[in-house]
């Protein structure tokens, strides 16, 4: 591999680390004067136009047909409308770093759910990692079960569950049924496009308030930069390097998002960090880097 051709892989792994850790921070200064679901639409919204631009550029802008469109739709529905938008609900109650944290555990769930449809075999390696991920969150929790008593951190926190799951059954399902993308922009458009209307939707629908004049410049710019950077930007670098390096060496660094998200968290927001915190992540990230360590996969990929 030229030197070139090296560091693009590495600024797109780094990327992927950064900026995806940099999105919980975002939201939550987006949904502190917007409601939570007009971000996320508003955030697939500028995302699909980006995308559609570039295609439209490119002349790559074609139908994929109703059998690859509803594969799309469902991934959108699960991992976008379903997962981005109830993190960014949750994120109304709940810090941005324990938001990232618990997110983290999404590759532990991904591999309890590929056990009961049959993709994975289940392994000792596999269950001490899932034990030891979510000893991390008996920690988080360990002296703060009062704390869910208090309706609204209830309720983002069930909103948060609801979300893991979405993402973990999206993986599922394009792990056993969706074919592998000729064109990942094109299926992007038709993936942010439909969140987009879904979420905007919901967002008339489901918002108290909708009072546009209240929106501050810092939640505006939040939204902008989750739509640029959260999406079109993290989904680029994660498409480069996955085709460079194997997908273990990328989920490896992407463990980084979760404390980048509990450090800026702390830095700007002014979010506690305890002892339990630091122990919960921790356990989660080895648990997770458990459930996911191929030895062989590894040694090949720096062959």
């Amino acid at each position: 591999m030229s030197e070139g051709k090296d560091l693009k892989l590495i600024v797109a792994l780094f990327a992927v680390a950064i900026v995806w850790g940099t999105t919980y921070l975002g939201i939550r200064v987006a949904v502190h004067t917007i409601p939570p679901w007009f971000v996320a639409g508003l955030r697939q919204l500028l995302a699909s136009g980006i995308l559609l631009s570039i295609l439209l550029y490119k002349k790559e802008l074609k139908w994929i047909g109703w059998g690859h469109l509803g594969r799309q739709v469902i991934l959108s529905s699960l991992m976008i409308v379903m997962a981005n938008g109830l993190t960014t609900v949750a994120e109304q109650t709940i810090p941005s770093g324990l938001t990232s944290l618990l997110n983290a555990l999404s590759p532990i769930v991904v591999f309890l759910g590929s056990i009961l449809v049959g993709l994975q075999k289940p392994s000792l390696k596999g269950f001490i990692g899932v034990g030891v991920g979510f000893s991390g969150v008996a920690f988080i929790f360990r002296d703060g079960f009062t704390a869910l008593l208090e309706p609204s951190y209830k309720i983002g926190i069930f909103f948060l569950a609801l979300a893991i799951l979405g993402w973990a059954c999206g993986t599922i399902y394009a792990k056993k049924y969706a074919h592998k993308s000729q064109n990942i922009y094109l299926d992007l458009f038709y993936q942010f496009l439909f969140s987009a209307v879904v979420q905007l939707i919901f967002a008339f629908v489901f918002s108290k308030e909708i009072e546009p004049h209240k929106w501050t410049g810092a939640s505006m710019a939040a939204v902008a930069y989750l739509g640029v950077f959260g999406s079109i930007v993290g989904y680029f670098c994660y498409n480069y390097a996955l085709k460079r390096v194997s997908a273990i060496q990328v989920s490896i660094l992407s463990y980084f998002n979760t404390v980048i998200a509990i450090f800026l968290g702390w830095l700007i927001l002014d979010e506690k960090i305890t002892v339990d915190l630091l122990i919960a992540t921790v356990l989660i990230i080895l648990g997770v880097f458990i459930v996911n360590y191929k030895k062989r996969e590894v040694l090949k990929a720096t062959d």
